[in-house]
């Protein structure tokens, strides 16, 4: 900081804390390009100041992930990510869905929906031009149940004659399910022209997800993580994937719900997990089923990012229909049979408004009952007007359901038996869903598990959508996580099946049916998988479908559905064969993969042929060597990969595999060493004798030789084209896919569209009453006359008349346009009205800034010509400004109030702005100015000598040269007087120090 004057520095503090640019909205800083003509040079030298459009990070400095929630966060965010990379998760409930978002600044937070809660139901209303969802659809569930649409996920991936189709129409008998001609599967009829599939039902819901997360997120979002069923088979996440689809969503990945609560758990409990293995048991209880998983915890080293934590599921158990709805669905029986007995002429269950009551008072009734021991269960006006009511106790409640409770230890019993584990080996289980919470499903479960205690650590309802974001930040590239590595497994075995021709010892020929475990139970994917074909060489075909399913029940292998998934058609096998006549066949190698998402898919099958090819004897150039590697790496890296997981040979395990790797050993075997070691021998001594310096010339020319000699191996594939033909449920071809995607657009557009016009109509109706309103009131009454109110007034009520008549049926565009007309008919008053309420505040912080300038001005003409920072023109500048806004400000109020105020004032309020930021400039410069000034140096007394009368400066040359003694003994230095030999960086003169080299005898000088 510079010299200044005392009565400069309380004027820094009083500008940085003056409000009056700052009331009014101005910049206190002077913004880029708004500057004049050069007064000095200031601190930057660009025209006497440094003007900045934005504060820059000081050095060192750290912008990291996530930043601080505040003002700048969402600028930051723009600048390091200029397009959307917010990732969702949503887990799709039967009952409900939570939806979950990773976004720059908000890590794994629950979406709120449009009532402010954390789940919401899934449920689609379809009635004529209205869709509905979430709570709004549960209510029109119970008014017009038969366009309410609920748990229709049981139906996904499923024909019409599945057993499950005819469970969901016992209980929801209002829906009229039809049979899709093309792919067999359920189609709900609305009308003659109007249905909807299951999966375009949830791609509803998954868009409209999308939209809740977007807003939530305040940014488009693409990618997602779905959940789904850990007993989903393949026709059913394709289901899902192709509603994923048509809401335009891109899947990171489907993930098993339970895998989902797992990793949630081990993220949050990461150090706790070591090299010991953990093993624990999650029992979810949902609202349509339950499924009980043993996951195992421990850390393993990996080859990229060292020793991190891994899950690995173990074993699965799982009932389809067990869950909190069936027990809903027996209390609501049980209601109604009380019903009917109070009123004997009336049948409740014919009527589907009161069952659908009954329905969600029956819900209500669980959850109640899950802490009280009886509870009052009633119902107004459930049918006819007539009001149900009657007292419930849990103990009924338990025996409703005394079967169902029966079926609880049933999942983990299966989970052990698929992890081969028993209770001693779990550590800990942990309840999972809403429906654990009843009181009777924990005690059967902890008398199952024989623990002391259920675990309750973590959120039951929002595990799974918190562990399937964690996931979806994971494999989004816009956001680095701790790694956490997740070994699923899949529930289903799946196995290749195929027939060929056989030689018997009568040489008769036969066919014989072969079958290949591809995919075994519990096996961890996602996967690759390789099977080769050896003893075909001509098109044959070949079958994928469900292994070893015995560990399912009846019931569970009917809702099943076909155990046959694919039919696969080989073409150009035999051309192949006679293409490459001169080739050794390796066999017809099908690569198989299962994702990530656990969908199976035959990637492609190729043939692949072999050959011995000698080397020629003069060198290959180096690019034909560099070629020849590069093709060779990549071959071997494709089979290292395919074989990594496993290499079968379908026509006997790995027999000829193994052939082949001996084969290709054969040339460093021990009897081809030894041939090579005697044939060396013969040579050698004469090389030797001649010249034994020469030795490493021999052992050049020997490798060489070799070298030569050696065969080369020429794998060559061939592609092979493929047919398939899906057996369980056939796919949507790409022209479904894309008119589902229509419709569901198209009604996305119809639900915009409606909430523009009903918005347009709102603010209509609401500026109608508003204006209304205020033409009454004092202020507005003041600045406008009884015809220009009466004006007003007349056309606001012909706009609510027109709005009760013909305003219910009005275009977005005329409604729109209605409202444009009456504000532009109101636009004088409004402002009028609202530059008085701008003045008072507005010129108040002209006149303190006025009053402020004008003193600093009169403080900085009192500052001495030795100690003066500014310049002349600078400070008339200022003066001049001062006039010229006093003299704006008289003016203008002078001729302001020469009109009424119904006339349009000539007094503005940006006008006021504008002066203040203009006046606000000036001082702001003149105050960095002084802020950064240098202090003129002082002249120090008998520091000149005199020579021929003229007092000349002694040269500072001369001063280096001969240093002067007195200064030695006395301690002190010589100081230089010219300003440029100060350092900016030294500490500036203090007063303290000036007054010290002031006094007398205090100066170096002799």
């Amino acid at each position: 900081m510079a010299l200044l004057p005392g009565w400069l520095l309380p004027w820094l503090l009083l500008f940085r804390l003056l409000p009056a640019a700052g009331t009014c909205g101005a910049s206190r800083a002077l913004p880029a390009g708004l500057g004049r003509h050069s007064h000095g040079a200031g601190p930057a030298g660009r025209s006497g100041r440094c003007l900045s459009a934005a504060p820059v990070p000081s050095p060192g400095t750290c912008l990291s992930w996530p930043p601080t929630p505040g003002a700048g966060s969402h600028v930051l965010t723009e600048a390091l990510f200029p397009e959307p990379v917010a990732v969702m998760s949503v887990d799709v409930g039967s009952e409900s869905m939570k939806i979950a978002i990773v976004k720059p600044g908000v890590p794994m937070e629950i979406v709120l929906n449009k009532e402010s809660r954390r789940k919401t139901p899934v449920a689609v209303s379809l009635k004529e031009n209205e869709r509905l969802f979430g709570d709004s659809a549960l209510g029109m569930s119970i008014r017009t149940p038969k366009v309410a649409f609920r748990y229709f996920q049981d139906l996904l991936g499923k024909r019409i004659n599945n057993p499950h189709v005819a469970l969901y129409q016992s209980r929801f008998p209002e829906h009229e399910l039809v049979k899709d001609e093309t792919r067999q599967t359920v189609i709900f009829k609305l009308s003659p022209t109007t249905q909807y599939s299951p999966e375009e039902m949830l791609g509803m819901v998954l868009n409209y997800s999308r939209g809740l997360a977007e807003e939530f997120a305040e940014q488009p979002i693409k990618d997602a993580v779905i959940t789904v069923p850990a007993y989903f088979n393949q026709a059913e996440r394709r289901a899902v994937l192709h509603a994923a689809r048509m809401a335009d969503l891109k899947v990171l990945q489907l993930i098993n719900d339970n895998t989902a609560v797992a990793l949630n758990y081990g993220v949050f409990r990461r150090k706790d997990i070591n090299a010991t293995t953990q093993n624990i048991m999650f029992y979810d209880m949902g609202a349509g089923s339950t499924v009980c998983t043993i996951v195992t915890y421990q850390t393993v080293k990996t080859k990229d990012s060292g020793t991190q934590p891994q899950l690995q599921i173990q074993g699965i158990g799982f009932d389809r229909t067990l869950g909190g709805l069936e027990m809903e669905l027996r209390l609501r029986d049980y209601l109604a049979k009380l019903f009917n007995e109070q009123h004997p002429t009336k049948d409740v269950r014919k009527n589907p408004r009161a069952m659908a009551k009954l329905l969600k008072e029956a819900n209500r009734l669980k959850t109640v009952l899950s802490a009280n021991a009886d509870h009052m269960a009633q119902i107004e006006g459930l049918l006819d007007d007539i009001d149900f009511k009657t007292k419930v106790s849990r103990q009924e409640f338990e025996d409703l359901c005394s079967d169902l409770f029966k079926r609880v230890p049933g999942p983990v019993q299966q989970a052990l038996s698929s992890a081969e584990m028993n209770m001693d080996g779990i550590d800990q289980v942990i309840l999972v869903g809403g429906a654990t919470r009843v009181p009777k499903v924990q005690e059967v479960l902890l008398k199952a598990v024989g623990k002391e205690e259920l675990g309750k650590n973590i959120n039951a309802d929002e595990a799974a959508a918190m562990g399937a974001v964690y996931q979806a930040a994971a494999l989004s590239k816009a956001f680095k996580v701790k790694p956490f590595i997740v070994r699923d497994a899949a529930v289903f075995p799946i196995q290749v099946e195929f027939t060929r021709e056989v030689e018997e010892d009568d040489k008769s020929r036969s066919l014989k049916h072969n079958k290949r475990i591809l995919f075994q139970r519990m096996a961890p994917y996602p996967q690759r998988k390789v099977i080769t074909f050896n003893r075909y060489t001509d098109d044959f075909e070949f079958y994928v479908n469900y292994g070893d399913l015995t560990f399912l029940n009846q019931d569970d292998l009917r809702v099943f559905g076909s155990l046959n998934l694919t039919t696969v058609r080989l073409k150009g096998v035999g051309d192949s064969f006679k293409k490459h006549s001169d080739y050794e066949s390796k066999g017809i190698k099908a690569h198989f993969n299962m994702d990530e998402s656990g969908v199976l898919s035959l990637d492609r099958v190729e043939s692949v042929f072999e050959t011995l090819v000698e080397d020629k004897l003069e060198e290959e150039s180096t690019l034909t060597k560099e070629e020849s590697i590069a093709e060779t790496g990549k071959e071997e890296q494709g089979e290292k990969q395919d074989q990594k997981s496993s290499t079968e040979d379908a026509d006997g395990g790995q027999g000829q595999e193994k052939q082949q790797s001996s084969g290709q050993a054969e040339t460093g075997s021990p009897k081809a060493e030894t041939q090579r070691k005697q044939e060396g021998e013969k040579s050698e001594p004469q090389v030797s004798i001649i010249l034994k310096e020469w030795d490493w010339f021999y052992t050049a020319s020997k490798t060489e030789e070799e070298k030569i000699k050696a065969p080369k191996k020429q794998k060559l594939v061939h592609e092979i084209t493929m047919e398939l033909d899906l057996n369980d449920v056939p796919d949507l071809v790409e022209d479904e896919l894309k008119s589902s995607m229509k419709k569901l657009q198209d009604l996305t557009i119809r639900d915009l569209e409606k909430q523009e016009r009903e918005k347009s109509a709102n603010s209509l109706e609401s500026f109608i009453f508003e204006t209304q309103d205020k033409l009454y009131q004092e202020e507005y009454q003041f600045v406008s006359t009884e015809e220009q109110r009466e004006e007003i007034s007349k056309k606001l009520s012909e706009a609510s008349s027109w709005m009760e008549d013909e305003g219910y049926a009005a275009a977005t565009k005329e409604l729109k346009d209605k409202l444009s007309e009456l504000k532009k008919l109101c636009r004088n008053l409004f402002f009028r009205v609202e530059e008085r309420r701008k003045w008072p505040e507005r010129l108040a912080a002209l006149e303190s800034l006025l009053n402020h300038s004008t003193i600093f001005l009169r403080g900085a003409r009192m500052i001495p010509e030795s100690d003066q920072i500014f310049t002349e023109v600078e400070l008339s500048t200022l003066e001049k400004a001062i006039n010229e806004t006093t003299i704006w400000k008289n003016e203008t109020l002078a001729e302001q109030n020469k009109l009424t105020p119904t006339e349009k004032p000539v007094l503005l309020s940006k006008d006021i702005e504008f002066k203040i930021a203009a006046l606000d400039r000036e001082v702001q410069y003149l105050l960095n100015k002084a802020k950064f000034a240098k202090p003129k140096p002082k002249r120090e007394k008998n520091a000149t000598k005199t020579d021929s009368g003229k007092n000349t400066t002694a040269a500072p040359e001369t001063e280096n040269t001969i240093p002067p003694t007195e200064g030695k003994q006395e301690g002190k230095e010589q100081v230089g007087n010219k300003p440029e030999d100060i350092d900016p960086a030294e500490e500036p003169v203090t007063a303290e120090k000036a007054a010290i080299d002031d006094k007398p005898g205090s100066d170096s000088g002799g």
